[in-house]
């Protein structure tokens, strides 16, 4: 199984291109190998669409800064860099098989509201999204915290993997293996092993982050 996670900065790149980049986000992420994406600051109207592109199934939680919606989405569908994270916020999952659950828990309300989600594959292996807060440090260690608790919760010892922008640049927590990492990115297992020592990809201006990739058996 070859898991992506991917903050992909709320449909910008850097530097910022002055106009709406869906189809270049759908086309990178369609042509890359991966079974399962996390992705973390997703325009919350584009997962479908991400989906779509890629032969995969979805599931998406709303984060921060969703109130008047709709005038966000206006907005950002058409300058996105002038709106920034203003457009709105979301966690996504595609999953290029089924999804047999789906469960979510809210991390934090302030300084902006965090929520991890997971989702259950057909082999019975969980995989859990996150993106921590960015600061105080000890907020950020407490939603992965919370997050590490409520999937292990939702494997019930099944295979687990939990990824995403940590806000963390040297991560560690007792009972997972570090599979992967890059800045604040990572990849954890609890139970999968790693086949590979993981992967940046090329996106090229896209997102201020690089997608990370690992293949575990």
């Amino acid at each position: 199984m070859r898991v992506l996670t991917w903050n992909v900065f709320h449909g910008r790149s850097q530097p910022p291109a002055g106009r709406p980049l869906l189809h270049e986000f759908a086309g990178a992420i369609a042509g890359w190998e991966w079974d399962v994406a996390l992705l973390q600051e997703v325009p919350p109207w584009w997962p479908p669409t991400l989906a779509r592109a890629a032969g995969a199934e979805q599931r998406t939680v709303l984060t921060s800064r969703n109130s008047l919606l709709w005038l966000r989405r206006a907005i950002a569908s058409r300058w996105p860099d002038l709106i920034k994270s203003n457009g709105g916020g979301s966690n996504a999952i595609l999953v290029r098989g089924p999804i047999l659950a789906h469960g979510r828990v809210r991390l934090t309300w302030l300084p902006e509201r965090r929520v991890a989600h997971g989702v259950a594959l057909a082999g019975g292996t969980w995989l859990a999204n996150l993106h921590a807060s960015t600061h105080p440090h000890d907020r950020t260690v407490a939603d992965c915290r919370l997050a590490i608790e409520r999937a292990r919760a939702w494997a019930a010892g099944a295979p687990l993997v939990l990824g995403g922008d940590l806000n963390l640049t040297r991560p560690a927590f007792p009972g997972l293996v570090h599979v992967a990492g890059h800045h604040v990115d990572h990849l954890f297992t609890q139970g999968p092993q790693p086949a590979d020592p993981g992967e940046v990809l090329d996106a090229g201006a896209l997102s201020d982050h690089r997608p990370l990739a690992v293949t575990l058996r």
